[in-house]
């Protein structure tokens, strides 16, 4: 199948299935599969124009709202923190896009950026394996298994966001995740992911969050980042007409079905496969990008 927009002719069954096993395993570790797509997109397929940050956000849309829909239903979606997290990455994303195609139209140079990018969460992941090799692995024990999973006592003001989870009351700055969220939207708008991959490790480190509670959160920004991020792309398309900036919706959408299904299949498996094993298997893909990406391989 030939795809216009991205210049390039795949058999239509390998998007899904890449997305598919990608997502598989990084639902499973708890992060978006977009920001490891985007280098087969430009590695493998060879689609490195600025399309491909673009239709990586498709990817986004369509995958995504599976997870989403079940925080929702358990009671996990922290409102008042996704409301934060959207407010700061919308306009953050909106800035990314123009800042990829203006200064990083170039393969190059946009790779090196992916690669520092990815270098941060490939030492994240890192981080996390042997900070869960020192811990029981922050899986609640039998007496949180007792208590109800459902976050509670949520409220928003313009100074704080706080909330209740297993009988703590969790507090932190409105502007401080505001901030921090445009900076994220920024990086994820260039790169052309939701940011969620980036953005949930400072939550849990910095302002203390559970991860339980945090992640849906992420996952709604990433989502509603996303959306934001395609139409600007597909409204700033005819300003560029040499360049390809829209993005390729029959590819994303393809990446999006198998990033679906594998997401599902993903949240299914994750309590049969050791957490520390697929986030030692994505660093180690990481980090063998940013490696490629820099020129040390």
């Amino acid at each position: 199948m030939y795809f216009p927009v991205a210049g390039i002719e795949v058999s239509p069954w390998l998007p899904p299935l890449v997305a598919f096993g990608i997502s598989l395993f990084t639902s499973m570790g708890g992060i978006s599969g977009g920001f490891l797509l985007l280098p087969f997109q430009v590695s493998c397929l060879g689609f490195d124009s600025p399309s491909v940050s673009a239709t990586n956000h498709i990817f986004n849309i369509v995958a995504i709202p599976s997870g989403v829909y079940r925080y929702i239903r358990e009671g996990r979606m922290v409102w008042p923190l996704t409301w934060a997290v959207i407010i700061g990455t919308v306009p953050g994303v909106l800035a990314g896009a123009v800042i990829r195609i203006k200064y990083l139209p170039d393969p190059t140079t946009f790779k090196r950026f992916a690669a520092l990018v990815l270098l941060y969460i490939g030492i994240r992941l890192v981080t996390d394996i042997y900070r869960q090799k020192s811990s029981s692995g922050g899986k609640p024990g039998a007496g949180s298994a007792m208590r109800s999973d459902r976050v509670t006592e949520q409220r928003f003001t313009l100074k704080t966001i706080s909330y209740s989870y297993h009988e703590t009351n969790y507090q932190v700055c409105t502007a401080g995740i505001v901030a921090i969220s445009l900076v994220v939207g920024i990086i994820g708008g260039v790169y052309g992911i939701g940011g969620g991959a980036i953005i949930a490790p400072l939550f849990v480190s910095y302002f203390g969050l559970p991860v339980y509670t945090i992640a849906g959160a992420t996952l709604m920004g990433t989502m509603i980042t996303s959306l934001a991020g395609v139409a600007f792309f597909q409204a700033l398309a005819p300003l560029y007409p040499s360049m390809a900036i829209a993005p390729d919706w029959r590819l994303g959408i393809l990446f999006g079905f198998g990033g679906f299904a594998g997401m599902y299949c993903g949240a299914r498996l994750q309590r049969f496969v050791p957490a520390r094993l697929i986030k030692a298997i994505l660093a180690f893909a990481i980090l063998f990008t940013v490696a490629r990406y820099l020129g040390l391989l």
